[in-house]
């Protein structure tokens, strides 16, 4: 089975915290491309706290590592977070385009990253 990701890589002094304000919004994204909205706004809410909470605190999120097609995957020791997926998902670029057009609208500085061979998936 083939790994496909894409990483967005935090540059300069960018940090987690400054995902605070975009967050809420990159999951949604993510959750509704990839067709696993909750149906009840509180499990949203649940996962946008679990994430906030740490975020906030400038601390490495869970992200979204749930079974699916698409996972957010913020790595252990590295200012980056990625999306992955262990199959071929043809909307992995539209994920990637959304999301970097809220980092860039949010003036977060990023680097995207093809995953091809990075740090060995």
């Amino acid at each position: 089975m083939k790994v496909v990701s894409t990483h967005f890589i935090l540059k300069g002094k960018t940090d987690y915290k400054d995902l605070e304000p975009v967050f809420p919004q990159m999951l949604r994204v993510l959750l509704e491309e990839i067709g696993q909205m909750p149906e009840e706004e509180e499990i949203l809410k649940m996962y946008e706290e679990l994430n906030l909470a740490d975020i906030r605190a400038n601390r490495k999120p869970e992200g979204y590592n749930r079974k699916g097609k698409v996972r957010l995957v913020f790595p252990i020791g590295r200012k980056e977070f990625y999306l992955k997926s262990y199959e071929k998902f043809n909307d992995l670029k539209t994920i990637v385009a959304k999301f970097s057009d809220i980092l860039t609208d949010a003036g977060i500085d990023f680097e995207i990253v093809d995953g091809e061979g990075y740090m060995n998936l």
